[in-house]
């Protein structure tokens, strides 16, 4: 059996190679999609891990750098943060050298919940690389940040 080019999802008419645009976006989906189920017992989003494991990294953020670095606009992040704030997650205190500012750290409630899913969370990413050997895992690793750069 033949497929037209209209019976092809829309990533892949024309060519007949998947984009690599349509490609990304069909693991991200995917992706978060495992997240979600993954997280949905312990009362929280695939965005808001993704938020939580930024503070893991780069603790004391301000919003806007933690909305940047979380892929989210600042009016997702500041609705994020009260969510996470109120769960007992987060907490915010202002920066010492700027009173202004509030600085959002990740509480030890907080740290706990990311070690907790920890193992699932790496057996989802090996899960996705499964069929790769090491060297292609590696190699996937640094085109993607490759890519990540380039449009950055």
């Amino acid at each position: 059996m033949t497929m037209s080019a209209t019976d092809l999802p829309s990533g892949q008419r024309g060519s007949g190679r998947t984009s690599l645009l349509y490609a990304v976006k069909r693991v991200e989906l995917a992706v978060r999609a495992h997240l979600d189920e993954l997280l949905r017992p312990l009362g929280i989003t695939a965005l808001q891990y993704t938020a939580m494991t930024v503070l893991e990294r780069h603790d004391g953020l301000p919003a806007a750098q933690l909305a940047r670095d979380s892929f989210v606009t600042a009016q997702s992040m500041a609705d994020m943060v009260r969510t996470l704030e109120k769960a007992g997650l987060i907490v915010r205190e202002r920066n010492s050298r700027n009173r202004r500012e509030l600085l959002i750290h990740l509480t030890s409630t907080g740290q706990q919940l990311l070690a907790s899913v920890a193992d699932q969370v790496a057996e989802l990413e090996q899960r996705m690389i499964r069929s790769l050997t090491p060297e292609e895992a590696d190699d996937f690793r640094v085109a993607l940040t490759r890519a990540w750069h380039a449009l950055s």
